[in-house]
């Protein structure tokens, strides 16, 4: 096993790289793109997914946008009235073909209606629109603000600023997964040439196209020796004529009529390297290093980093691979079934057949000390009765203490058997994207070739 202090990626050390950041503090605004709010609006710092708008009391403000599905479109058009009520979901939709719609939803004496899971952005009397936002009516006769057309919501998992619980985060939404709702953000604070993306190691910048963008060791400040030889593979990223410095990033002049992007003082390249966006593949050459505008909170003390044969995965301290659970169920409002506040159905069918016991010995829960912390608000320890798969209380009779990644446990899987093994990873409906388990992925490009 890697100790998590000595397995590197991309050159960097993993505790460093996923160091934590602030709790709850005003984001920094050399992060983002200022934009005009409504009065007591604000921008505050997540862990996990950098600066997020938040309502007056601090809680994160999220929207649904319309995504396809397999068979049609769920969430919400813009400038079109809420979808989210406060009506009681009480049959499938039947837009996860092949199955049918029609089917009675699990604890429906316990289902919340939408409204109650994601409370709307209520919009004060005789508030005005402000800059993106602007406030429409609500079906239920309330004010809601909106975002660029979308109407604004809050989520009931989130308890403090800088909670972003809400979100199930690693997802794309859309295809063989459910239609998720995303935290609302201001534009990254880099020029037009670049773009910013959030991964599982933080966020990542890179061009526009995608591809991912890297600094040398061996380069000054505005000062490049990325010679020809040298820029076979590493092309430095151009300035155009009208470009403009911008916070973070300026522009030096690397030869005649040639000008580079440089952040923070280090001018940034290209790797012709790298077969798909996002990639690492560039953080791999000794000397080189991703560039980030943020890094992803460390995971608990005792964990490591191990390859597989496709990547590398987070691992519990018994070196095994760490799964994520994920599930929407497929009512309307596909509410979200992940969390142990929500219905187990899903889950118990999936790892266990409907049967507890058998769930949790082929997905153990990872155990964790009551009194365990991790330094970030990412991963913190949860209460679970194993015999419900519900949330519990220190003292209740049976209850675990164990791991939680944005509140919700993480698991290992009986089958794998040695560090390295990912043999649970995309087991359940559509390969774990709809309803089912997904390793904790960190790289997944090791593979090229999927062999």
């Amino acid at each position: 096993m890697r100790s998590l202090t000595r397995c590197t990626v991309n050159g960097f050390a993993l505790a460093g790289l996923m160091m934590s950041a602030a709790h709850a503090a005003p984001a920094d605004p050399r992060h983002y793109k200022s934009e005009p709010m409504p009065p007591g609006f604000q921008v505050v710092a997540t862990e996990l997914e950098g600066p997020v708008f938040a309502d007056p009391a601090g809680k994160t403000l999220y929207t649904w946008p319309l995504n396809k599905i397999r068979n049609g479109d769920i969430g919400e058009a813009k400038n079109k009235p809420s979808l989210c009520t406060d009506a009681v979901m009480k049959v499938t939709s039947g837009f996860m073909s092949p199955y049918p719609g029609g089917f009675e939803l699990p604890e429906l004496d316990k289902r919340p209606s939408c409204v109650q899971e994601w409370p709307i952005a209520i919009a004060p009397e005789g508030a005005k629109a402000v800059g993106k936002f602007a406030v429409a009516d609500h079906p239920d006769g309330a004010k809601q603000w909106t975002y660029d057309g979308y109407p604004l919501y809050t989520s009931v998992r989130d308890k403090q600023a800088g909670d972003v619980l809400g979100s199930a985060g690693r997802q794309t939404g859309g295809g063989d997964g459910g239609v998720y709702r995303r935290p609302v953000a201001p534009k990254p604070a880099v020029p037009p040439a670049f773009s910013v993306h959030t991964v599982q190691l933080g966020r990542l910048i890179a061009v526009t196209t995608g591809y991912s963008i890297y600094t040398s060791d061996r380069d000054g400040v505005h000062k490049s020796n990325c010679d020809a030889l040298c820029q076979k593979s590493w092309k430095p990223v151009p300035a155009g004529q009208l470009a403009q410095p911008e916070g973070d990033w300026t522009i030096f002049q690397r030869g005649p009529g040639l000008k580079q992007w440089a952040y923070k003082g280090k001018p940034v390249y290209t790797f012709s390297g790298d077969e798909k966006e996002r990639s690492y593949q560039g953080g791999d050459e000794a000397g080189w290093h991703n560039v980030w505008m943020q890094r992803a909170p460390q995971a608990p003390e005792g964990f490591s980093v191990q390859d597989t044969h496709t990547g590398q995965v987070l691992a519990a301290p018994n070196g095994k691979t760490i799964y994520l659970y994920s599930c929407t169920d497929d009512a309307l409002d596909q509410l979200l079934c992940d969390h142990p506040g929500a219905p187990q159905a899903y889950r118990l069918a999936i790892c266990g057949g409907g049967d507890p016991a058998r769930c949790v010995k082929t997905f153990p829960y990872i155990p964790a000390q009551a009194n365990a912390k991790s330094g970030s608000r990412a991963w913190t320890v949860v209460w679970i009765d194993p015999a419900s798969g519900r949330e519990a209380k220190a003292g209740d009779a049976g209850a675990q203490s164990v791991w939680a990644f944005r509140d919700r446990p993480v698991y290992t899987f009986a089958g794998d058997k040695a560090p390295g093994d990912v043999e649970g990873d995309a087991w359940g409906e559509f390969n774990g994207r709809k309803n089912g388990f997904k390793a904790f992925w960190l790289r997944d490009d090791f593979d090229r070739n999927g062999e």
